[in-house]
This record gives structure tokens, sequence and C-alpha cells, in this order.
């Protein structure tokens, strides 16, 4: 079979390789059907952070139909559609003990702790496995595992009803806390992007609008009313230095992008006007259930934010395009079939 396999840094390759063996106790293999490239993809390919084996097939978020179940499974029967968990946690941990499996002291990721789902075929403990609608196409499908982590930021942030929310950020995670949030919240929504292109269609898809990070735009925006609550989805030491300096007090900034260097922060400014800095990692158990169950609704609004690759082969130049700059869509997925 066909695999897209990375070796390091800069260094991805597609290859024949075997395909799984008859799937151990516990585990089910899967027909991949599609997957999405994303930007933690693009980072430890450009960084070599979280390259643990080598090689390792990559991908995590994907989706793929049941082709053969090992012992002890229940649950899931050969032809299921199923979307991937992308944490492979120990279980055995505090923070697994405590249910918090997204904060697991060993916790991986699928494609490098395991291989993953850049390939025709892929095998997985059951307990990875969320099944969705059989209805939904692949491509749509394969997103479930992105909305889970934009929607884990939508409830870290929780935003009273009907105040504005500010979103930094109109990547795959940004847009889709936006259409989270145009869906799930009933207050103003507020997006900043320095793609135009991607605000706009962002803005359009949830009802939001675009404004820069400044005050004036913010106060333009707002009128009378007040930011207090706010998502970093980009993970730039400038920008969330910029949204903290633009909430009201008794105000909230989730961070959810992974980024580079460090903030040069005064922890007074946190206490004295009572704002909250709040961390978001992967999802929680239930989220990306809830995802799974959401993409149903969403479905219209997510073909227009993706670009579609027909093979495996396509995965390394689009690797390098995406790095060289963002386009106007937000998630590229290679479909594999339907």
């Amino acid at each position: 079979m066909k695999a897209v396999r990375l070796y390091d840094v800069r260094d991805l390759r597609v290859e024949a390789v075997e395909p799984p063996p008859p799937p151990p106790p516990g585990h089910v293999n899967l027909a991949v059907r599609a997957a999405g490239i994303c930007g933690s993809d693009l980072h430890n390919y450009r960084t070599g952070q979280w390259i643990t084996r080598r090689p390792s097939v990559a991908g995590h978020e994907f989706c793929g139909r049941v082709t053969a179940i090992g012992e002890g499974v229940s649950g899931f029967a050969v032809g299921d559609v199923v979307v991937a968990d992308s944490r492979v946690w120990c279980g055995n941990c505090p923070a697994c003990a405590d249910g918090r499996h997204n904060v697991c002291e060993k916790l991986g990721f699928i494609g490098e702790a395991c291989d993953g789902g850049f390939a025709d075929a892929v095998q997985l403990p059951a307990r990875l496995l969320v099944p969705h609608a059989p209805s939904l196409p692949a491509r749509i499908a394969a997103m479930a595992e992105p909305l889970a982590v934009a929607l884990h930021a939508v409830r870290r942030l929780a935003a009273p009803r009907g105040e504005p929310v500010l979103v930094v950020g109109c990547g795959t995670i940004g847009g889709l806390c936006a259409l989270l949030l145009a869906h799930l919240h009933d207050g103003p929504i507020l997006l900043s992007d320095a793609n135009a292109a991607r605000a706009d269609l962002v803005s359009a898809l949830c009802g939001g609008m675009r404004v820069g990070l400044v005050s004036e735009d913010i106060a333009v925006a707002l009128g009378e009313r007040r930011l207090r609550h706010a998502i970093d989805a980009t993970g730039h030491a400038g920008a969330i230095a910029t949204a903290l300096g633009l909430l009201a007090g008794a105000g909230t900034l989730c961070l959810v992008g992974i980024g580079h260097g460090r903030l040069d922060l005064d922890p007074t400014l946190l206490v004295e006007r009572e704002i909250a800095l709040v961390g978001c990692h992967a999802f929680a158990d239930d989220e990306l259930i809830q995802a799974a169950s959401l993409l149903v609704q969403l479905q219209g609004a997510l073909e227009q934010l993706c670009e579609i690759l027909p093979s495996l082969d396509e995965i390394p130049a689009a690797y390098e395009r995406l790095l060289a700059g963002p386009g106007a869509k937000l998630k590229t997925i290679v479909q594999l079939t339907d």
C-alpha cells in the first residue's frame, strides 16, 4: 500500500509499505477515506519538534472504514465509518485516572506515537475510534478532530450569553472556533487575521465582523460595549500580548494556537484587571463525540472551508506550499475514497 512517512526535518516521503497485519486484541484495521493536513504536521516537519520515531506515517486528522476487528472489540462492525481520536494516552497516570486524557503525562499523538492516516490503511486501538453519520462525505468527516479542538477552546472560554468574542487568527482552528460560536453562542463575533481572504470567508460563514487588532477597530465594531472574551488561534506572542491589551476587566483569553517565542508578561496586569489566561490543549473525551455529531449540521459551511487533494502523492508538495503561505481555504484534505 502507499503511505506518506516523515523521516526528519523537511524529509517527507511517499513510499510503498506493507499493509497493517491482522489486528491484535483491542485493535481495529481501517481503510483510510480522507485525511487533513494540520498546522502541527507542518510545525514538526519544519522544526523537528515531536518527531519521536523515524520513520512514522504522518497524519492525525482522518476518517476511515472498518475492515478488520481484533479480539475483544465490541461496538464496531466491518464496514462501519469512523473518525480517529488523535490522542494516544497512557491510561495509567493521575491525569488519565481523572479522565483528563488530553493532559496525560505521557500523551502522544497518532502520526507520531504510532502510524497515522496519510496511508491507504491504518491499525489503531479501538478506543480511539468514534462513529459518524454514514451520510457524511469523507472530506467532511475528516474534519471532526480539528472541530473537537475548536469546541474545547469555545467551551474553555465559556463566554456568557450575549458577550462579544474576538477570534484572533482565521486558520483552521480559529475559523472553526468562529463557526462554532455562530452555532452555539449568541453574542457578536469579531475576527482578526492578516490574510484578508480567509478572514472574509470566515466572516461570511459565521456572520462575524473583521477587525484589526487595535482598540479603535474594536470600539467601532462594538460601540459602547466592552470586549472581555477572546480566543487566540495564532500562537504568536505579539498577537497574544496585543489581544490581552484589548480586553476589558474581568475578561478571558483562551490560547489554542501552537507557536514560537515567549510572552513578556507582567502578571500584575492579570491581577489588577482580573484577566484569566486559559490554555486549551486538544479536547476532552466527549468533545470528539459531540464534534462528530455537529458535522451534519455544519456540513454546508465546512464544504466551503476545505480544499481537496486527489491523492497521497500530493501531500509533500502541499506541505511546502502551505509553509510558503496560507491560501484562501482553511483546511487541506486528501480524499482517498468516499
